[in-house]
């Protein structure tokens, strides 16, 4: 008797199993491509991207709030640097907090941890970018960190993100993952290699040409047939992958024969004929040893 009745109760079980494999799990599904559209794209940066727009920024390496308020409308990005500086996450906080909803606040990254991205997208961070990017398992890891699920695991935790961005959207939740951008930068030999499988993980939006650490790392000056052929590896790799592509430095812009798949850029003009001004940050006049080209 006990038996049959553990029989019949793994019976009952595996029924029971077979009609909850038939009931779609919607919770736990990726939104179809008809969703995403329907979520407002409100990160501008993005928008300009998808649109095929060349798109630059304004390097800022030192706490400056007023700075940042003053340059944010007249960037297409606002490159706020931890890689390379001694600010805090609290400085990055105050300063994207005293303008919110102002420009498009993006962060160098120090390392590819979980906790510091859910910094910076607590914060109100529409963007991150991690330098120096060898392997798959880095990019998979600053994707994984930068979105909530089902399209990564970023943790849902206290932050001034909603109240940041209250007048663009009144659901953050649910629209910041299409809203985010996720760069990574190539900046080695190493990195040039496995350019394909780390341009196609899914969640990365696009791929940074580090232009001067691409020499640094590589040995070979920039010009030379060694370093334009990392640079050529690095952009073929990318468009065969389908994601957007940039370089650190803004020449890459114009007068090279592929300027035209350039897209995004560290420094560089204004995109209304703004002129920040001298000696604050790092802005247009500075950054991976470039100038901003000509208008």
């Amino acid at each position: 008797m006990k038996r049959m009745f553990g029989i019949k109760r793994a019976t009952a079980g595996s029924f029971l199993a077979f009609l909850l494999a038939g009931i779609p799990a919607i919770s736990q599904q990726p939104q179809s491509n008809a969703q995403q559209q329907k979520v407002k794209i409100f990160n501008t940066a993005k928008l300009k991207l998808m649109e095929g727009k060349q798109i630059f920024s304004y390097t800022i390496s030192r706490p400056d709030p007023a700075l940042y308020c003053e340059v944010a409308p007249h960037y297409d990005f606002i490159w706020l640097e931890m890689q390379h500086s001694t600010q805090t996450w609290a400085d990055l906080e105050k300063m994207i907090a005293t303008c919110p909803g102002v420009g498009v606040p993006m962060v160098r990254l120090p390392d590819e941890y979980e906790s510091t991205i859910q910094k910076a997208t607590d914060i109100g961070a529409l963007g991150v970018i991690e330098p120096t990017v060898d392997t798959v398992e880095k990019a998979e890891a600053v994707v994984q960190y930068a979105r909530y699920p089902p399209d990564g695991r970023r943790s849902q935790g206290g932050g001034q993100y909603s109240q940041v961005w209250a007048s663009k959207t009144d659901d953050y939740h649910n629209t910041i993952n299409q809203n985010m951008l996720v760069i990574v930068m190539i900046e080695t030999p190493v990195g040039v290699a496995n350019a394909y499988e780390i341009a196609r993980v899914p969640g990365v939006d696009g791929v940074l040409i580090a232009n001067t650490d691409l020499g640094n790392f590589s040995l070979s000056k920039p010009g030379s047939a060694e370093y334009e052929g990392l640079v050529k590896k690095i952009h073929d790799a990318t468009l065969k992958a389908g994601k957007w592509l940039g370089a650190t430095s803004p020449q890459y812009a114009s007068g090279r024969p592929d300027s035209k798949d350039m897209l995004f850029f560290q420094n560089g003009p204004s995109f209304d004929g703004y002129q920040p001004p001298v000696g604050r940050g790092r802005g247009a006049h500075g950054g991976r040893g470039a100038a901003a080209p000509p208008q």
